[in-house]
Parts: C-alpha cells; structure tokens; sequence
C-alpha cells in the first residue's frame, strides 16, 4: 500500500506563516495529482489546493487564494503546501492525498485513493 506522510503543522498565531510537507517517496509525481485537504472538527473533509501530474497547473479554495501556495520537488518525492497569512479558520487537520495514476486535480475527497494521516494546524493568539 502506497503511503503519504504530512509534517509541519503546529500551533501559530495569526499572521504567521507554516510549511507542510507531504513525503511522497513511494510516489513518482509525474503520475499523480497531489491534494492538500482540511477537516475542522464537525466539518466535511474540503480541499484547500492541488498539483497535477504534470506540475503544470495547480488549483486553490477560494478562503486561501493568495495566501497558500502548492508546489513540489521531484527529486525528493515531495510536496509543499506554504501557508501565510494565517488565520482562525485555517485551523484543522490538514491531509495530503493522491488521486489514481493520471487523473487531474479535483476537489473532491473521493477523486483521492491515497491518504496521509494528517497534520495538525492550529491557529490561535
């Protein structure tokens, strides 16, 4: 079974900025699209960004255009989700996720057949 291991998260304060990494070392990227997801606590699981296979387009929410940025380095299997400006409603557990081989980017949880554990972010003064 393919794994995806998050790290990164932690407590900020507002206006601050947090780096998570998603390890995708079982992972080549240039076959997978790449998600970042979220979950509050008594919220659905919604999507925050993604890369595609190719690395040629990426998508975001609309509550973290400008302030999240997606990328990722192919030599170290690895995805990036940058995160400034934070906020209260950033808080949650934020989950990286592949789709199958070669599918696009898509902001439904089901689209995903490879899930992380999940990272938590808190945002609080």
């Amino acid at each position: 079974q393919l794994q995806l291991v998050e790290s990164g998260g932690g407590l900020v304060q507002p206006g601050e900025s947090l780096r998570l990494s998603c390890d995708a070392s079982e992972f080549s990227l240039e076959y997978y699209s790449i998600g970042w997801f979220r979950q509050a606590p008594g919220k659905e699981r919604g999507g925050v960004s993604c890369i595609s296979d190719s690395g040629r387009s990426t998508d975001y929410a609309h509550s973290v255009m400008g302030r999240f940025t997606i990328s990722r380095d192919i030599g170290k299997k690895t995805v990036y989700l940058q995160m400034n400006s934070l906020q209260s409603g950033d808080t949650a557990v934020y989950y990286c996720a592949a789709t199958p081989p070669f599918r696009r980017c898509s902001d439904s949880p089901y689209d995903y057949e490879y899930w992380g554990q999940g990272t938590q972010v808190t945002v609080s003064s």
